[in-house]
């Protein structure tokens, strides 16, 4: 529960609402503007419908400004040429800050993309702050190697920025995954150009002025909110961007790679999606548990989360009495209005993407897959962008639904016969982000670990995890990773420098 009563959280969403306390234009070079163009676009609550700002509606004459911007105060050295300690504390306090403006977050993040508020409030937000924080202790502790050679050489291996860093990051989780891009990319010394979704653009523009605030120096982070097709286009495109970090759809993913190829050969880290498996075998240790665990790792923040387990692999044997188990846990998440701390279960972040789920839903039906739980709109269906958490049975690992990435509260429960049969099915996707499996057997857990083709694996949990483990992905979910000091590698060059003494 927050600090606030649901009647609170209203008043003062209304009140940044109504006195227009919103800020909606892009940030660069220190300062915020308008779209040169002075174009903007609406940002609406998809609880409700309603405007809630604008947004500068960005293209290229701004991504031009802000990559300028960000390529001078890098060859500066402005920022890259402060020692780690002295960058390590201005993340540090850009961390306090962020969580001395924790409710204004929250808000806007509950309000802009429809997630509860207990959960901006309490886990993104704080979580966010975890982030810049995390990857500011770091960066003053990462050493530098001298290589091993003959006695008249000394061989050094440094590390270095790379330079100008494009973060182009999702709508779920708006300010979370922006900090994992631009946590390590400023920690090492990057300068920074960070494009929004056009979705949920509020917290990342908010961020940039905590940032100033906080000692970045101007140019260092930059944010140019607008759409793909503009914004991210031309920042794939870009001659002067050197690196590329994204999180989103595979489809978006091979468009990235295809304008690195066309412009600079860019370095491009994508985190593109799953399909994941969560495998339970007869010999569980606690069914309850793993169907508590089973509803909240596909029901979570609306099922929208790349790392959902939307396909639940359970042993025959067991099938009927744990599918049983997962519906009655599911009826837990219950969706509701965001601004109420009581609520678990938001709206999806739009109308557009709500029919996108519905739509799945009627072609799971079709598909001869059977409809065990919810499968409608939910509360105020003309106006709020919700669905009811969702589950299938009868489902065959070739139906659209068990395939393709629905990014909804939707599950489609698969039987299996044997260990041989859950991998099989388990790896038969096009993805390879995250999976788990569940069994009180040692070896098995160990010997099935490695045989998952997946980034992340879990092992009687699902989606457990720190700071400082990698996260990413295999095939189509992309490369590279976020989090850890592995994400270091992403927004920084190996550089030898052999000296013949």
């Amino acid at each position: 529960m927050s600090d606030k009563t649901y009647a609170q959280w209203q008043a003062y969403c209304q009140a940044l609402v109504s006195q227009q306390r919103i800020e909606g234009r892009a940030f660069i070079n220190g300062g915020y503007r308008q779209a040169q163009s002075g174009r903007s676009f609406d940002c609406i609550n998809p609880a409700n419908g309603e405007v809630i700002a604008q947004i500068a509606e960005c293209d290229e004459a701004d991504v031009e400004m802000a990559v300028s911007a960000a390529r001078q105060s890098f060859e500066s050295g402005v920022w890259r040429n402060q020692s780690p300690k002295v960058r390590k504390e201005t993340l540090i306090k850009l961390a306090a800050l962020m969580e001395a403006n924790q409710t204004e977050l929250a808000a806007l993040e509950t309000l802009d993309m429809g997630k509860p508020i207990s959960e901006s409030f309490h886990v993104d937000v704080p979580g966010s702050a975890d982030v810049i924080r995390w990857h500011g202790e770091a960066i003053d502790k990462i050493y530098d190697e001298v290589a091993p050679t003959q006695d008249d050489v000394l061989a050094t291996i440094t590390r270095e920025p790379i330079g100008v860093v494009a973060a182009i990051t999702p709508w779920n989780f708006p300010l979370w995954l922006a900090c994992w891009k631009i946590g390590p990319a400023l920690a090492a010394g990057n300068s920074v150009v960070l494009k929004p979704s056009e979705k949920s653009s509020l917290t990342a523009i908010f961020l940039a002025r905590l940032a100033s605030e906080a000692g970045i120096p101007d140019g260092v982070f930059n944010v140019v909110p607008g759409f793909g097709h503009t914004v991210g286009k031309a920042l794939g495109l870009h001659m002067q961007v050197d690196c590329l970090a994204f999180t989103g759809s595979t489809r978006t993913a091979r468009t990235l790679l295809e304008y690195a190829g066309q412009s600079n050969m860019k370095r491009v880290w994508l985190e593109a999606g799953g399909k994941n498996p969560n495998i339970i075998f007869a010999d569980c240790p606690d069914l309850d548990k793993a169907a508590r665990s089973a509803a909240s790792g596909c029901f979570y923040n609306q099922g929208e989360v790349c790392v959902a387990g939307t396909r639940l692999l359970v042993e025959r044997s067991i099938h009927d009495e744990f599918v049983q188990k997962v519906v009655e846990a599911s009826r837990y998440f219950k969706p509701g209005d965001p601004l109420d701390p009581a609520t678990n279960m938001g709206a999806l972040v739009d109308k557009q993407h709500q029919g996108n789920v519905l739509q799945y839903i009627q072609w799971g039906q079709q598909g001869g897959a059977t409809l065990a739980l919810g499968g409608e709109a939910a509360l105020d269906a003309d106006k709020g962008a919700f669905v009811e958490p969702t589950i299938f049975t009868g489902v065959n690992n070739q139906m659209r639904i068990a395939r393709e990435e629905i990014f909804g509260p939707v599950m489609a429960v698969i039987p299996f016969d044997d260990e041989q049969q859950a991998i099989q099915i388990a790896n038969d996707t096009d993805y390879g982000l995250g999976a788990a499996l569940w069994t009180g057997n040692l070896s098995r857990a160990h010997k099935l670990a490695k045989q998952l083709r997946a980034g992340s694996v879990w092992i009687n949990n699902y989606n457990d995890g720190d700071m400082t483990v990698p996260f990413g992905g295999f095939k189509q979910s992309g490369n590279g990773r976020d989090k850890s000091l592995h994400a270091l590698d992403k927004y920084t060059e190996l550089k030898t420098t052999w000296i013949q003494l």
